[in-house]
């Protein structure tokens, strides 16, 4: 019998194999490039702590961190509406909260994805409640959702995509394929 993350693996590859390139890695790269440089302007001699969402905005943060060109505190919260599936829940799933102080401080959240922003929406009234003086996001990717409203919305975004399951760049599918350069999109939308 093969072990389960083995059957997902054979699964995974053969959507990769069947996916539709979204953005490529020269696109992914400018975006980083651009949305860097808004963060690196708005936010220039501000005492920032950059929060890492786990475990899609690890490839952002280290993306967007290298670019900014001045000191940054960096810590991670791992809060979750997936678990491993490829369709959110209701409910925010809390792994790991903050080691670092957010009171007083501006708090840059870095993520992969905003879909319909519920996770969003809860790292940023947590960070509120922790007495935060200011709350920024940024996320690579902003779905264009057709016929509802997201119940957030990112401050600084690098790219939009359609309503549709994607993954690379930090996204996965079914916890495989994040570690991609370039976006995809499954081709059916059962993902």
């Amino acid at each position: 019998m093969r072990h389960p993350e083995t059957v997902l693996r054979v699964e995974a590859e053969r959507v990769f194999r069947e996916a539709e390139l979204l953005h490529d890695e020269r696109a992914v790269q400018a975006a980083l490039d651009r949305m860097s440089e808004e963060i690196r302007i708005d936010l220039a001699g501000r005492d920032v702590l950059a929060l890492c969402v786990m475990t899609g905005g690890f490839v952002v943060a280290a993306e967007v961190l290298k670019r900014l060109g001045w000191l940054v505190l960096v810590d991670y919260v791992h809060a979750t509406r997936y678990r491993g599936r490829t369709r959110g829940g209701a409910t925010l799933h809390w792994l790991r909260e903050p080691l670092r102080c957010l009171k007083d401080r501006c708090v840059l959240l870095l993520d992969d994805i905003l879909d319909e922003g519920h996770t969003l929406a809860g790292l940023v009234e947590y960070c509120r409640g922790k007495g935060a003086a200011e709350v920024r996001s940024a996320v690579l990717v902003q779905k264009r959702l057709e016929g509802r409203e997201a119940v957030a919305q990112a401050d600084y975004v690098g790219l939009e995509v359609p309503d549709r399951y994607v993954f690379g760049c930090g996204m996965d599918y079914k916890e495989h394929l994040r570690n991609l350069p370039a976006i995809y999109a499954v081709r059916d939308s059962g993902g």
